[in-house]
């Protein structure tokens, strides 16, 4: 069996699906359906049981989950970058987390993790090493702080554990997340409502538009996350990006010949964004090479028309 935290999200749920569809349906999705829409992502799936992640949780700290899985996929976090609650952000991302990888080093079940480019902050070199670690926020740091312990572990962890730094994630499946939702989704939405791309004006040293993050397609992370899941024994921390970084003037103007209609309008950048924003994110993929994954990533252009044919 697999167990998937976070499957009923926008990574997990394709995760699940990709599951599905290489013939495995005895996954167990651990989850939070307070807010009840995230569903949908469930909906079209075959899995042999749901647990709310409150009761993962507890059994986790009981010591009564008694499960032998094949792999555990570990998506499940609060992935707002703009809480500020500290406390919140840190049971969640940290201590949920840490309970999780200890279950798992006792069972010798592989873990694969997703961390964050978050935990890079303003940094202009993305190799996963400490001296590139600056989080900007509570959420960056959460990812930042499992990552260290994680590392600590790793020289005597016995059974493999591989964290994911995940780069600007975008694909189907991300209806639920509001604000939270890529910047190809938020532009989706802009393009059909107003007709037009709503891009910040230059900061940074970058031109209107013109801030670059590395945006990588959900189908690939999913294949990141299989990979390792079956890899061996695999025990690192990589990013997982594309490693060539696109503007956001890219992403609007491949919408907009994709739509055949719409522009792009520029805005005051929010002061209330100054100091904590990555205007730049490229992944340094030499660990996630070096860790055994090989296989090319999808053209943005093509991830964006997989992402509309599956709207």
């Amino acid at each position: 069996m697999f167990i998937v935290t976070g499957g009923a999200g926008f990574v997990g749920s394709n995760l699940v699906r990709e599951l599905n569809r290489r013939g495995h349906t005895d996954i167990l999705v651990v989850d939070n359906l307070t807010r009840g829409e995230k569903a949908r992502n469930l909906a079209d799936l075959t899995l042999s049981d749901y647990m709310d992640k409150r009761e993962f949780r507890a059994r986790l700290n009981a010591g009564t989950l008694d499960l032998r899985p094949e792999a555990v996929f570990h998506n499940g976090a609060c992935s707002d970058t703009m809480e500020s609650d500290g406390c919140y952000m840190m049971a969640n991302n940290y201590g949920d987390s840490k309970a999780l990888l200890h279950w798992c080093l006792a069972r010798k079940a592989p873990l694969v993790y997703a961390s964050s480019a978050a935990t890079y902050g303003a940094s202009a070199d993305f190799e996963p090493v400490p001296k590139n670690e600056a989080p900007l926020n509570v959420y960056g740091y959460s990812k930042l702080a499992f990552d260290q312990h994680v590392r600590s572990l790793l020289p005597a962890i016995q059974s493999p554990v591989v964290g994911l730094r995940y780069f600007n994630v975008f694909g189907p499946r991300e209806h639920h997340k509001g604000r939270m939702m890529s910047v190809l989704h938020q532009l989706l939405r802009q393009l059909i409502e107003t007709g037009a791309c709503r891009l910040f004006q230059g900061t940074d040293g970058f031109g209107d538009g013109e801030q670059q993050r590395d945006f990588v397609f959900v189908g690939d992370i999913v294949a990141i996350n299989l990979h390792f899941g079956s890899a061996g024994m695999a025990k690192a921390i990589v990013n997982a990006g594309t490693g060539r970084a696109r503007s956001f003037n890219d992403i609007a103007r491949a919408l907009i010949a994709h739509l055949g209609q719409g522009r792009i309008e520029y805005i005051p950048f929010p002061d209330d964004l100054r100091g904590k924003y990555q205007s730049f994110t490229q992944a340094d993929v030499r660990s996630l090479r070096e860790a055994g994954y090989r296989a090319a990533f999808t053209e943005m252009e093509a991830g964006i028309a997989a992402t509309l044919a599956d709207l």
